[in-house]
């Protein structure tokens, strides 16, 4: 259903609050470097400080602003499943593709709680959803047997899998089958994550090297393995160094040395470090993004 490089996007602010013309920019900038899908309002675009006002207005101007040119798959989560209907609701009214639901953090759900959980959500709105599986920020693990149970229902098609575990694309696949869409939430773990199953990925360094993750995926896709390992090499250190500090710190700032945004985070977010600062600058040169 989904392929490819798919941007997590960022957020531009300005003076605290959503900038609408810096974001339509980038926006149009993805897709002309060749993103294959968008996704507003995840954790990349600082989803946790957006109220809800601008959670659904940053929805809204990523679809308008794509028109139709990609896939748009909108964040929608919550730790709290009533929010997470009203969100999925208001992206499937918006036009979105499809929505992206974190499993529920700090609530600390049983597996149980977990299939519930997503099948409220599976019940109430009729729209495609791909699960969001990140335990280092969720608390909570997904197990294999919960997400099977899950992908029987008819708006479950897919994952995206940040757990860095590369044996789970293969169980997952072997599952549920070849079928359900398997997207890694990992930049760095990405060949062998595709190697095991997986159909893309779901990425922090698409916001700044856009075309370089794209090309990846579809020499991937044309078999050019060469032109693939190339490409991971060049990527890898800016990989890691995209979270030097945690998301989105280090990707705000390399979108303002490409003059993307100004920068802006909200708190609990802060201005990265000189030494980090530092870091990202040396390894966009090393990629060819800065000279």
């Amino acid at each position: 259903m989904f392929q490819g490089s798919m941007t997590a996007l960022i957020t531009p602010f300005k003076d605290g609050k959503v900038d609408e013309e810096a974001f339509r920019s980038f926006v149009d900038w993805q897709i002309e470097e060749g993103t294959e899908a968008v996704i507003p309002c995840g954790t990349t675009g600082e989803s946790p400080t957006l109220d809800h006002r601008e959670h659904m207005m940053v929805t809204e101007i990523c679809i308008d602003a794509v028109d139709g040119r990609v896939p748009v798959i909108a964040g929608t989560g919550s730790n709290s499943t009533k929010e997470a209907i009203d969100l999925t609701r208001h992206a499937k009214e918006a036009g979105a593709a499809a929505a992206l639901v974190v499993t529920p953090y700090y609530n600390k759900p049983t597996q149980e709680g977990l299939y519930q959980h997503y099948k409220a959500i599976n019940d109430a709105v009729d729209l495609p959803i791909l699960i969001y599986n990140i335990p280092a920020r969720s608390i909570v693990d997904m197990s294999v047997e919960t997400m099977a149970r899950l992908a029987e229902l008819p708006n479950i098609v897919g994952v995206k899998d940040a757990t860095s575990d590369l044996a789970r694309p293969m169980l997952t696949r072997l599952a549920i089958g070849k079928d359900f869409c398997q997207i890694s939430g990992e930049d760095a773990t990405i060949v062998p994550f595709l190697a095991g199953g997986g159909a893309g990925c779901i990425s922090v360094t698409a916001n700044i090297a856009p075309r370089l993750c794209a090309e990846l995926h579809k020499s991937w896709r044309g078999g050019d393995m060469p032109t693939v390992m190339d490409l991971q090499d060049r990527l890898i250190p800016l990989h890691e160094v995209m979270f030097c500090e945690t998301s989105p710190g280090p990707v705000k700032y390399a979108a303002l040395l490409l003059g993307k945004c100004n920068g802006e985070v909200r708190l609990p977010m802060c201005e990265i470090s000189k030494t980090s600062k530092e870091r990202v600058k040396h390894a966009m040169v090393g990629a060819g993004l800065l000279n």
